[in-house]
């Protein structure tokens, strides 16, 4: 089990604040979870850190496919300056969200489109990332096509990540693609909150 070391940004005090405004009206995460913001949403966005040292990656293009209310691109996008960042998701009143937040925080290395991923053509990415948007083998037949070679997809699941690995495994063989690991780290809850990142190539 992997632990995660980085320093929060000040900046991450500037967007939980500009979040919850956001939140109030328009409910991206329940209210329950609202007390746990840093710990179940931005903690679990930074997690990827642990997939960008071990495989030494300094910048990169990523495209979080299914962004919802901005997690994980807006967080990556704050403390991963060098990154580009682009978040794709089909709701318009939350890529309106992720374009305000965006706006006041002045997060340059952002972008949003507000579209069904299957109709993004002519363009890949480095990096892919999606989390709590489908089951694996449903997002892999979004992000396996939008995937540049020698790139990575980067999907966050829970404990259930082996169980949706074997559902996957078709559509990994279709697009030749595989896991090359799976990194496990715990949320900073009570209780254990396992997450997984499960990491797939070409």
């Amino acid at each position: 089990m992997d632990n995660i070391r980085f320093d929060i940004k000040a900046d991450f005090d500037e967007y939980k604040k500009v979040f919850l405004e956001k939140n109030a009206k328009l409910n991206l995460i329940s209210k329950n979870d609202e007390k746990f913001l840093f710990e179940k949403h931005i903690y679990d966005s930074l997690a990827i850190k642990l997939f960008f040292e071990k495989y030494h990656i300094k910048e990169a293009e990523i495209l979080d496919i299914g962004c919802g209310g901005g997690f994980p691109c807006v967080p990556i996008a704050i403390e991963f300056t060098d990154f580009k960042v682009v978040g794709i998701d089909s709701i318009r009143k939350k890529i309106n969200a992720i374009e305000e937040m965006k706006n006041v925080l002045k997060l340059s290395n952002l972008d949003v489109i507000c579209d069904r991923v299957e109709n993004l053509k002519g363009k890949k990415f480095d990096i892919i990332t999606s989390r709590a948007v489908a089951d694996l083998s449903k997002i892999c037949e979004y992000a396996l096509p939008l995937l540049k070679k020698n790139g990575y997809f980067v999907a966050y699941k829970s404990k259930k990540a082996f169980e949706e690995l074997e559902n996957a495994k078709k559509i990994l063989t279709k697009y030749k693609a595989k896991v090359r690991e799976i990194i496990s780290y715990n949320l900073p809850l009570e209780e254990v909150y396992e997450r997984n990142l499960i990491i797939i190539s070409y």
